[in-house]
């Protein structure tokens, strides 16, 4: 079967019935994995995420709609079809409201079933462009958070709906932006970003809209703004919540009129760009200290995304600090270097308040002074220059949280079980004890980039 084939997961505590589905789907061509129970199905999304899951809605623990529920927290762009014995109206109408894909009952006809599926999978996958993934070149996760987030930005980038990138600072703002511009019909066009917090007010008017000779001082020549540099592209206007309120009234003229108005010019020019914004600032607090226009705020905010800070997404924390270290190695001309296990697990657990920028630089540090093939934890605390940890140990974890806990390690230590009962700082018994009270296996964790 096709690496390429979209991903189902199906949800059934009957097992004879979970394998005469997931027959038929793998007939029609999908790469299908299966779970016995919700708690089983929450397990394997942690590992990866599918574009669409099938679920019974009458389950021994978990139903179906919980399972729903569970799923649309984390990832509420992933389609869930709900298939029950037990249909109602009431149940089918409320379970449509609440956000459910579609609602079979059984026994259902195999045509409408694929039908159905056909139809979710056009809502979750990407639309056609042949681009693989060379979109999303760059951003390094293996994050079910950070993969819905990518799945809405593939989706908002057919269009040309503002969009408005939520984030720490050092998240990857930028990095997602060029992400959505090259997914778009304007990836033939320019990219311009623009830090509308480093230019000073008196410069930003000139440098967004370009000015005329003579317009101000040391205006020697005729100038472009970025609008124009960035005709039939995309505009990125980072940190716009820092924008002066001056220029946030032109800028929403610019956006509304489709022109814009050269500094010591008398004539409009029209423009035609795609703007993508972001911030790390809360814009609705700026609006309540009048210090960010409403109306501004509606045209930049059509879709807001919103990036997870790295400590919340902790299992691509080996991931990002291999790839970062792999990229100094080379331009230090060290090609063996590699972290000690101890660097890892420091990695791992720092509290990370600069997000990625800080990770690239806290490897670069730490491959600058290592002296061996090995970088030491050592050089990793140098680099950190902190002592607190954001993961809490297991047996001072509250108990809601001992699920992601397990999950957290097992990817970290790519399901390896003794590593993980380690890091845990539990025997193998208990650990396992553990895992099965969540219905984890570990197996589920050892390199799984696709669903099987």
């Amino acid at each position: 079967m096709s690496s390429d084939a979209p991903k189902i997961l199906l949800v059934d505590d009957d097992k004879d019935l979970l394998q005469l589905i997931a027959m038929r789907l793998s007939a029609a061509g999908y790469a299908v994995a299966t779970a016995d129970s919700g708690e089983s199905a929450l397990a394997s999304l942690a590992v990866s995420r599918p574009q669409l899951v099938i679920t019974d809605l009458r389950m021994h623990g978990m139903d179906g709609l919980a399972l729903f529920d569970a799923i649309h927290r984390h990832a509420p762009s992933l389609p869930v079809v709900i298939l029950t014995a037990h249909g109602t109206i009431p149940e089918a109408v409320a379970a449509t409201r609440r956000g459910v894909f579609s609602f079979l009952t059984k026994p259902f006809d195999s045509k409408l079933l694929l039908d159905t599926v056909a139809d979710a999978l056009r809502l979750s996958s990407p639309p056609a462009g042949g681009q693989g993934e060379d979109w999303r070149a760059g951003i390094i996760t293996r994050s079910p958070a950070m993969e819905d987030l990518l799945a809405q930005a593939r989706r908002v980038a057919a269009s040309d709906a503002s969009v408005c990138i939520y984030g720490q600072s050092g998240t990857g703002k930028e990095l997602l932006a060029r992400a959505i511009h090259r997914a778009s019909r304007r990836s033939g066009a320019p990219f311009v970003a623009v830090n509308c917090s480093a230019i000073p007010e008196g410069l930003l008017e000139s440098e967004l809209f370009g000015h005329r000779k003579g317009s101000f001082t040391g205006a020697t020549q005729d100038r472009r703004g970025l609008f124009q540099a960035a005709q039939s592209g995309t505009l990125f206007l980072d940190e716009v919540g820092d924008m002066p309120l001056a220029i946030q009234v032109k800028l929403l003229r610019a956006l509304e009129e489709r022109v814009v108005r050269p500094v010591g010019s008398n004539e409009a020019v029209a423009v035609d760009v795609r703007i993508i914004s972001a911030t790390h600032r809360r814009l609705e607090e700026r609006i309540a200290a009048g210090e960010f226009r409403e109306d501004l705020y509606y045209r930049l905010n059509v879709v807001k995304l919103s990036l997870p800070a790295l400590a919340e997404r902790r299992e691509d924390i080996p991931l990002l600090a291999t790839h970062f270290l792999e990229r100094m190695a080379e331009r230090y001309g060290r090609p063996r270097l590699a972290f000690s296990p101890e660097a890892m697990q420091r990695l791992v657990s720092a509290s990370w308040p600069g997000n990625v920028r800080q990770l690239l630089n806290v490897v670069e540090q730490s491959v600058a002074l290592s002296a061996t093939e090995v970088v030491p934890a050592s050089l990793v605390n140098q680099a950190l220059d902190a002592r607190d940890s954001s993961l809490t140990p297991l047996d001072e974890a509250r108990r809601a949280f001992e699920r992601d806990y397990l999950v957290r390690i097992l990817k970290i230590t790519s399901g390896n079980v003794t590593q993980a009962a380690r890091l845990a700082g539990r025997n193998r018994t208990e650990f396992y004890r553990l895992l099965e009270r969540h219905a984890l296996e570990p197996g589920m964790f050892k390199g799984a980039a696709q669903l099987h």
